[in-house]
């Protein structure tokens, strides 16, 4: 598995190059995914670290991609952060909040969404994996 310790679920090609354009630039190495199967995947090959999940998206949504997450035992180690164009968390986190880090709307300040995936990236990296 590769260092990169970020990765954004979206699946608006516009959003994902808009994010990994500006990551890269702050030097941070973001792999990003257009749905939930492709999260799931690279989360069973190894991935560990913040993940952006965008919450409506066609097939898998975020919601969906989280449950999916927990019942195959793939979040420890990871810090979920929700990205969202609703103004207010979905009554469907009921039930996830524990798997849930952070809730972002769209549109979301790349900078603050930067600072939110650094402080949680040092989170994991103190050992938290799994308590963040």
């Amino acid at each position: 598995m590769s260092d990169t310790q970020v990765m954004l679920v979206d699946d608006e090609e516009f959003i994902r190059e808009a994010v990994e354009i500006y990551f890269q630039t702050r030097e941070v190495k973001i792999l990003c995914v257009p749905g939930g199967e492709e999260c799931l995947r690279h989360l069973e090959a190894g991935f560990r670290g913040v993940i952006l999940m965008d919450v409506m998206m066609p097939r898998m949504d975020g919601w969906d991609t989280i449950c999916e997450i927990v019942r195959r035992g793939l979040h420890a180690g990871n810090a979920i952060i929700m990205l969202t164009a609703l103004d207010e968390p979905d009554e469907r986190m009921e039930g996830l909040q524990e798997y849930v880090i952070d809730y972002l709307a769209k549109p979301f300040d790349p900078e603050a969404l930067l600072e939110a995936v650094t402080y949680y990236l040092s989170l994991l990296g103190a050992g938290n994996a799994g308590d963040v």
